[in-house]
């Protein structure tokens, strides 16, 4: 079983299971390999003195754990797209499950900038009507083309939740019911 699947109710299914991309990483990883580099000069060439030589070892073995402890946060991650809901499951000590039903997603556009292109990678805006939600902005997400076109197909294709709710509303289950105008 896998971590995210304790969060699923019976009757839902994963659709898309992922975590961020490898570039979500950058920042804390340049910034602990110039920690690093800066200590290990202190390390080569001011070790004559103890004191130079302490923090130089401390800064070696900090920066080593500052990226080990992001690269452990990162890897237990999820974004999880289930046919009812989208998920963020984060956490090492403490798990957080932050949750967004599909039917308040009124807008799904993904933004791509030229790194993003590059490395593969696109941020998710998802838009719920009239409300701000803590889940608005998902940033670093893998392969979002693909992400995108299944999402969308979720929302609004022939068999979306979307589709099913405006049926429901219309007084039929019956899915070649034709469908009211969209509001």
């Amino acid at each position: 079983m896998s971590d995210h699947d304790k969060y699923l109710i019976p009757s839902e299914r994963a659709v898309v299971v992922t975590r961020r991309h490898w570039a979500s990483l950058s920042k804390v990883g340049a910034e602990s390999a110039a920690v690093f580099l800066l200590s290990l000069l202190m390390v080569l060439y001011l070790s004559d003195v103890q004191f130079f030589a302490v923090v130089g070892v401390l800064g070696l073995l900090g920066s080593l754990g500052w990226f080990g402890v992001a690269w452990w946060f990162w890897s237990t991650e999820e974004f999880v797209i289930t046919d009812k809901r989208v998920l963020i499951v984060n956490g090492v000590i403490t798990r957080r499950v932050a949750i967004m039903p599909l039917t308040k997603v009124t807008d799904l556009t993904y933004e791509r900038s030229v790194l993003g292109r590059l490395l593969g990678y696109g941020v998710f805006v998802m838009e719920s009507a009239g409300q701000h939600q803590a889940m608005s902005r998902v940033e670093y997400l893998p392969r979002p083309d693909r992400l995108y076109h299944e999402v969308s197909t979720l929302l609004f294709g022939p068999d979306s939740v979307l589709n099913a709710r405006r049926r429901a509303e219309a007084g039929s289950d019956h899915p070649t019911t034709p469908l009211p105008p969209a509001r």
